[in-house]
């Protein structure tokens, strides 16, 4: 039997990307799939049709975060595709980065990025976790930027606002004693076809600077959440996975 089978699912920011393989993992792995979206019907549409070319389950829905009613917009989607379901797992991974340093960033950049990447994922457990069953997980996708120091200084904010909410929420009265567990996952590079992944140079240093010497995939990292999203995991909570391949972890003896 699939080890998700009878369970329920939302990934956020699932169209594309990392966001795409988590909802088609877990579809995989035997649970009904809320693929999220803001914007792009047609790439949540291709992920659902793969989804369901494997024979999994899943359904669109669709909610902009970062504009008024963003959240209770994604819960009655949710709610009206689960139907008499409850939610089993929630997938924080919907994020916006961009021009972020100290120099580059606007105001209303700024806000933005805390809108979307800490604002929508707080409000949205806010909202739903009331209704999840118990033994459920919420899982938060991070990044190593909190760890890895690079020039994304407000996106690298958000994260470790993100990695901070994690490790509270399973704490936290509302899921300890209802066996609910709060994880977050911390990718490094992804190469998800982003032009810059594209160009050797980048791709052979990327690798060299990891244990693993190679990139990783959102393959990679969907992995990461099936495990936390197992019943397998239920005795683990409140941790930070760092799904880097062991990036910068110091000098490489013998290299």
């Amino acid at each position: 039997m699939s080890k998700l089978a009878g369970k329920t699912a939302l990934v956020t920011g699932a169209s594309r990307g990392i966001g795409r393989a988590i909802a088609i993992r877990l579809a995989a792995d035997g649970a009904l799939v809320a693929v999220h979206y803001g914007t792009n019907a047609a790439a949540a549409d291709e992920t659902v049709a793969a989804i369901r070319a494997e024979g999994g389950r899943a359904f669109p829905v669709a909610a902009e975060f970062g504009v008024e009613g963003d959240v209770e917009t994604l819960a009655r989607g949710l709610e009206a595709g689960l139907g008499d379901s409850g939610l089993d797992i929630l997938v924080n991974n919907a994020a916006v980065s961009g021009a972020s340093g100290l120099d580059e960033a606007t105001p209303e950049h700024f806000d933005k990025l805390f809108a979307v990447n800490v604002k929508a994922p707080f409000f949205l457990i806010q909202r739903l976790l009331p209704g999840m069953r118990d033994g459920g997980r919420i899982i938060n996708i991070s990044s190593a930027v909190t760890r890895i120091v690079l020039p994304e200084t407000v996106y690298a904010m958000t994260k470790g606002a993100l990695d901070t909410l994690g490790r509270n929420l399973a704490n936290s009265y509302a899921t300890g004693g209802r066996g609910i567990t709060v994880n977050t996952v911390a990718p490094g590079p992804i190469d998800t076809g982003h032009p810059m992944f594209q160009i050797p140079e980048i791709v052979e240093g990327t690798a060299k600077a990891t244990a693993l010497d190679r990139m990783g995939t959102p393959e990679d990292i969907a992995a990461a959440v099936s495990m936390l999203a197992s019943e397998e995991a239920g005795w683990i909570t409140g941790n930070l996975v760092d799904a880097t391949g062991g990036m910068f972890l110091g000098p490489r003896l013998g290299k």
